[in-house]
């Protein structure tokens, strides 16, 4: 939530999951008092276009926070439809791109601002949105709820490192991750830290959830400094293990 200074009341954003392809979440945002609508990560269209439909709000603005084809595939059909604009980290590979998104940079929804922080790792040029007043933060791939993203550009210092950045924002901030791993990534945190209590209840709530077919997102900082084992691990050694280990888990 944000605070409408003039009226001195919290301004709440609506924010929507449209589930896409195997495991991805695109996330439609909304801010009620202006009526603008940016959407997070479209790698498909199609699904974006008929949820805001059904929602009764129009597009306008779509923010990527990195490059990969899952997360900006939806691009330019989005732009074409809606005429929204683009806005996604340096580089050259975002398509449609209008806006660059760098370090302390922002994006703005109405009177809402989400700060730019730059989370290397997973790629290069990845960044995360964090909406301090409203306590949300949109984080790609970068973390997961009870994981993180591949090392597929990056190092494991740069990924530890973004994921330490992340997780000093407030126990109760929401994250907000674009894929739904939070199954298989309680498989193996409770494999990595068996004796972790906190972890073991919550792969049996997440598996109930899933079970239901219940999105397990968003999570909460929180959440994760409790039973993520890569925010928990104590130094970049033990998280390149973890992230080596994960890498050819099977559960």
């Amino acid at each position: 939530m944000g605070v409408d200074a003039e009226h001195g009341r919290m301004v709440m954003l609506d924010i929507v999951a449209v589930p896409a392809f195997s495991d991805n979440y695109i996330w439609l945002v909304h801010d009620s008092d202006s009526g603008e609508t940016a959407v997070v990560d479209p790698g498909d269209a199609a699904p974006v276009l008929a949820e805001a439909e059904r929602c009764g709000w129009k597009i306008g603005q779509i923010w990527n926070t990195h490059w990969h084809p899952d997360h900006t595939g939806g691009n330019l059909a989005l732009k074409q439809a809606t005429g929204g604009k683009i806005s996604g980290p340096a580089g050259d590979r975002i398509a449609g791109r209008d806006v660059e998104l760098m370090e302390g940079g922002e994006v703005r929804l109405g009177k809402h601002v989400g700060h730019v922080i730059e989370v290397p790792g997973h790629t290069l040029d990845h960044i995360a949105l964090i909406f301090a007043e409203e306590h949300v933060a949109f984080v790609g791939d970068t973390l997961f709820a009870m994981g993180c993203g591949r090392l597929f550009e990056g190092t494991a210092e740069q990924m530890y490192a973004s994921l330490r950045r992340i997780t000093q924002l407030p126990g109760d901030a929401k994250l907000y991750p674009a894929h739904e791993y939070t199954l298989a990534n309680a498989r193996f945190a409770a494999h990595a830290d068996p004796g972790n209590s906190a972890i073991a209840s919550r792969l049996k709530k997440v598996a109930a959830l899933r079970e239901a077919g219940t999105i397990t997102l968003p999570t909460t900082v929180a959440q994760e400094r409790e039973t993520n084992p890569f925010v928990r691990a104590t130094n970049v050694k033990e998280f390149a293990e973890l992230r080596s280990a994960k890498d050819s888990f099977r559960s």
